[in-house]
């Protein structure tokens, strides 16, 4: 039986941090202080054109911080999540872990 009086662990998910790229950048990112863009992409096998797309949703968000400069002669961007950012991802994975207890409990309570 469900609580009525407390909202369902499912609305607290955060539609731009729950979208499964978004999720990918954001958990790489709270793993180091920042990370190279060519790295991101190649972690979560993205093409570059997709990965910016998701990256200026998240920067427009204020989830990360986008930083441009030089290694050498060569540009290169990297990329630093925000304290927004790992506080969103901390609700994130929080909602995740209420909706996984649910399912447990149901399951429990089913069997």
């Amino acid at each position: 039986m469900t609580d009525n009086r407390r909202p369902h662990p499912a609305t607290a998910l955060d539609d731009v941090v729950h979208q499964r790229v978004r999720l990918g950048i954001l958990t790489v990112l709270s793993e180091a202080h920042e990370c190279r863009f060519a790295t991101l992409r190649d972690e979560l096998g993205l093409t570059d054109g997709n990965l910016n797309r998701h990256l200026q949703i998240l920067e427009r968000a204020g989830l990360l911080q986008v930083i441009k400069g030089y290694e050498g002669r060569r540009p290169c961007t990297w990329l630093r999540l925000t304290r927004q950012g790992r506080t969103a991802l901390r609700a994130e994975v929080a909602a995740l872990e209420q909706l996984v207890a649910r399912i447990r409990a149901a399951g429990d309570d089913a069997g």
